[in-house]
C-alpha cells in the first residue's frame, strides 16, 4: 500500500444516532439539515482547500478541460456549483465566459469574493452564498462546472445538488463539466494486514501477556467502515468491473442515490482476497479524463477500500460474483451505507455492510 494525500471531512459523525433513527419524516429532515450545517462548516476550513488545490492532478485536469472546451464556454453564462476558493470560476473566465455565478454554501464565500477581486474579475464573477437548492440565479446558464466527487464517487452526496442546478437553471442545450462519471470495483490483497494482526500475537513475547483473542476484534473493526489510501497496482488481483457509467446530462437523482449493481471478477492468479476496492473516473468533452485508478497518478481521493472480515484464498481464473448497493444513510445523508455480497466460484455467499461516515481511515 502507498501513502497519498486524502481529503478529510469533519461532519461530526454520530454512529449510534444514525443507527437508531426514527422513521418519522420530520425528524429525519431536521437531522439531515443539521448535517448540512456541519458539512458547510467543514468547507469553511482552509485545510480542506489546501489539500484539494495541492492535488495538481485534480486541479490541472479541470483547468485543462475548461480551457480545452473554450468554444463551449466563450461568451456563455456559467454556474460553478460548490465553488470553494473560486478557482474553477476563474478558469472559466480565462476560457472566455461572459458571466460566472459561483455558488458556495459555506462561509468561505467571503474569501471567494476576495479571490475574484484579486484576479480583477468582479465584473464577470458573482459569488452567491447558499445551498444550490436555495439560490436563485438571475438567468439560465449555458454551462455547469462542478467538482462534486467524493470518496467512492458518491460520498457526501453532492451530485444531487448539481443535478438540481441542471434541472432548474441550465438551458436545454447546456453543457456539464464533467459530462460523465464511472465507478469501478476490483478485489484486492493486502500483505500488510497479516503483519498488523500479528501485532497481537507478539504481545506475549513483548510483555508476557497473551492477546491472540484480539485478532477477531481487530478484523471486525477493520471491516466496519471504509478506508482511503492509494494502493499499488500489484495489490489489485483481477480486472476491474465497471459498476456505473452516468451521463450527467441525463441521470436522475433517484439513479445516483440508489446504486444496486451486480459484478463479476476473474482473478489473475494465486493470491489472498482481503476485500474490494472502488475508484472512479470522470470525463469531460474533448477527451479529457480525470481518473482515480491505482494505475493512474495519485490524487487526494486515493482509492476506497472495504475489507472482508475473513480472508479468502483465490487462484488463477477464480470467479468472484457479487452485488454492491450504495445509498445515502437515512439519518445522515452525506454519509453512505454500503453493502457488498459475493461468492467465490459459486460457493459460500458472504455478505457485509459498511458505514461510510467521516471516520474514514
Amino acid at each position: 500500500m502507498e501513502d497519498c494525500p486524502c481529503k478529510r471531512k469533519k461532519l461530526d459523525d454520530d454512529t449510534e444516532n444514525s443507527r437508531t433513527m426514527s422513521s418519522n419524516g420530520e425528524e429525519q429532515e431536521i437531522k439531515a439539515g443539521s448535517q448540512d450545517k456541519e458539512y458547510f462548516q467543514s468547507y469553511a476550513d482552509v485545510g480542506i482547500h489546501e489539500e484539494m488545490l495541492n492535488d495538481v492532478v485534480r486541479t490541472n485536469a479541470y483547468r485543462y478541460a475548461i480551457l480545452k472546451n473554450y468554444e463551449k464556454i466563450r461568451g456563455k453564462v456559467v454556474a460553478d456549483v460548490g465553488a470553494g476558493t473560486g478557482i474553477l470560476s476563474v478558469f472559466c473566465v480565462q476560457a472566455g465566459a461572459k458571466k460566472v455565478y459561483a455558488i458556495e454554501g459555506s462561509a468561505l464565500a467571503k474569501q471567494t469574493r476576495l479571490v475574484v477581486e484579486e484576479n480583477k474579475m468582479a465584473d464577470r464573477i458573482t459569488v452567491l452564498q447558499g445551498r444550490a437548492e436555495d439560490v436563485k440565479l438571475p438567468e439560465k446558464v449555458d454551462v455547469i462546472v462542478s467538482e462534486w466527487m467524493g470518496y467512492a464517487l458518491f460520498y457526501e452526496s453532492m451530485l444531487p445538488s448539481v443535478l438540481h442546478i441542471r434541472d432548474r437553471w441550465m438551458k436545454k442545450d447546456g453543457v456539464i463539466l464533467p459530462s460523465s462519471a464511472s465507478l469501478y470495483i476490483a478485489p484486492f490483497s493486502d500483505d500488510e494486514i497479516s503483519e498488523r494482526l500479528e501485532t497481537w500475537s507478539a504481545m506475549k513475547e513483548k510483555y508476557k501477556v497473551s492477546m491472540d483473542c484480539m485478532k477477531t476484534y481487530a478484523k471486525q473493526c477493520l471491516s466496519y467502515g471504509a478506508h482511503v489510501r492509494c494502493i499499488c497496482p500489484e495489490d489489485v488481483i483481477a480486472h476491474a468491473c465497471q459498476l456505473v457509467n452516468f451521463d450527467l446530462s441525463k441521470v436522475t437523482v433517484q439513479e445516483v442515490t440508489d446504486i444496486q449493481r451486480n459484478f463479476e471478477l476473474t482473478c489473475f492468479g494465486s493470491s489472498v482476497l482481503h476485500g474490494f476496492v472502488l475508484w472512479f473516473t470522470v470525463s469531460f468533452p474533448e477527451n479529457v479524463i480525470l481518473s482515480t485508478s491505482p494505475y493512474s497518478q495519485s490524487t487526494h481521493w486515493g482509492q476506497t477500500l472495504f475489507y472482508n472480515e475473513e480472508e479468502c484464498d483465490v487462484r488463477q481464473d477464480t470467479q468472484i460474483q457479487g452485488k454492491i448497493t450504495m445509498k445515502p444513510n437515512k439519518a445522515k445523508p452525506r454519509f453512505l451505507d454500503v453493502n457488498i455480497g459475493f461468492q467465490i466460484d459459486k460457493h459460500n455467499i458472504q455478505q457485509k455492510s459498511y458505514y461510510m461516515s467521516d471516520n474514514i481511515t
